[in-house]
């Protein structure tokens, strides 16, 4: 039998390597700044190509013909890219393989789409209204008390924000004439008091074969309005049963409605403080960022990088559940605004207490940004296993602070005065005096 092959729209680590592992061909297409990044383990028969955009079907479609690929029967396309959801399902059905089907692409995609097709099937869902234009919101109603405001098609809370009177509704808006924003299609929803969660799982034939529960420590608009990276653990099946409980005819509801047949999925769930009633807030076809895999790994024993190959290709996934009885979560790390000059590293990050697994993303000399704007904007981050959710919280605070500790930055918008100052203070030991020539 030949070796099955596939096509990757973004690169996804977890599932090159489970490509590596069962003897699967892949093609990758990634933009340039994952192909520029170094750090891309292809599988042994793997080929990376670079695109200038990974959502466009035309610069995909190109590549393959360029490379000498437009004829190469491939058996699947498959992304955990959240922008290139729409475009892999439309490039297998130009490709003729297996894919997501466009409308459930879609669905998955469009905020207010889903939200409808769950309410319509009886679905507990947040109350939203679609603002058309973001441009102009003069004619946009008002209805909840707060909301919170996203783009429709968005990803890892990018460009989201809190209303709560239509003077931060007109602000917006004006911002985004100002800095001309080319997403101008928004949705308002209605702003939930309570635990904010996360359902990671896979799927296959329809039927939800496993998910696991997640919670913010603290809300993703709160950690972004605070600028705190994000920091979050894994609900445990046994000591939170009640969790699992409540949450799953929501989330086997919400599959079903949005009619996802194989694949893996995020899913972002509310606990309203008083009610305890459990409200749908939206769902993506691939697997939750922040360490979400290694967390799901470590906690249950399940690959979703695997998984999401094997249900791309029409295999079921051998799901074997695990579950570590201890408190699994990651804390995110960041830095101050400036070029970035050195930071702990990995190993270092290890060698501290209840720290089983860390990575760093951001390269010395780059620069950090101001202030970071989505839940992805991390300079590192670190798996931790804990006996109690009590020493979790503490583990993440003490090591945000040991981390902070050593974190160098040079400061932005220094005089050459101001620079060599900051260099004495942090480095004394090092001397770069202006010396004059006497002729001695």
């Amino acid at each position: 039998m030949s070796r099955p092959s596939i096509l990757l729209l973004g690169a996804d680590p977890y599932v090159l390597r489970a490509c590596d592992q069962h003897d699967v061909d892949a093609v990758l297409l990634c933009n340039s700044g994952a192909y520029d990044s170094g750090r891309i383990r292809m599988p042994a028969r793997g080929t990376m190509i670079r695109v200038d955009d990974v959502t466009n079907a035309e610069d995909c479609l190109g590549a393959l013909h360029r490379a000498g690929l437009s004829d190469h029967q491939f058996d699947a396309v498959q992304t955990t890219w959240e922008f290139s959801m729409v475009t892999e399902a439309v490039l297998g059905q130009a490709l003729g393989c297996r894919s997501l089907d466009p409308t459930v692409a879609l669905h998955f995609r469009d905020k207010s789409l889903q939200k409808a097709r769950l309410r319509a099937a009886g679905v507990p869902v947040t109350r939203s209204v679609v603002i058309e234009d973001i441009f102009d919101v003069s004619g946009v109603p008002l209805e909840f008390e707060r909301a919170v405001l996203k783009p429709i098609a968005g990803g890892g809370t990018a460009s989201t924000s809190v209303v709560r009177e239509r003077a931060d509704l007109e602000k917006v808006s004006r911002t985004c004439r100002e800095e001309k924003e080319t997403k101008r299609t928004f949705l308002l929803e209605e702003f939930v008091e309570g635990d904010e969660w996360m359902a990671e799982g896979v799927v296959f034939g329809g039927e939800v074969l496993f998910f696991g529960l997640g919670a913010y420590t603290e809300p993703c608009l709160d950690a972004l309005t605070g600028q705190v990276p994000i920091s979050l653990r894994r609900l445990d099946p046994t000591r939170e049963a009640e969790a699992y409980e409540t949450t799953g005819p929501v989330v086997r509801a919400a599959i079903a409605a949005l009619g996802l047949q194989d694949g893996v999925f995020h899913m972002e769930l509310f606990r309203e403080r008083d009610s305890g009633r459990i409200v749908f807030s939206e769902c993506a076809a691939r697997r939750g960022g922040a360490m979400t895999q290694e967390q799901v790994l470590a906690k249950f024993n399940v690959d979703l990088g695997e998984a999401a190959l094997f249900c791309a290709l029409g295999r079921r996934p051998d799901i074997n559940v695990k579950v570590n009885p201890k408190v699994v979560g990651c804390a995110g790390l960041f830095g101050p605004a400036g070029t970035l000059v050195s930071y702990p590293t990995p190993d270092e990050m290890l060698s501290q207490p209840d720290v089983v697994f860390a990575q760093s993303w951001v390269p010395p000399g780059a620069n950090l940004n101001t202030k970071f704007s989505a839940s992805a904007d991390m300079l590192a981050a670190m798996l931790l296993m804990t006996e109690t959710v009590e020493e979790f919280d503490e583990r993440v605070r003490q090591l945000r602070e040991w981390f902070g500790d050593r974190v160098v930055v040079a400061e932005p918008a220094l005089t050459s005065g101001q620079r060599w100052a900051w260099q004495q203070r942090n480095w004394p030991e090092r001397q770069y005096r202006d010396w004059l020539y006497d002729g001695q």
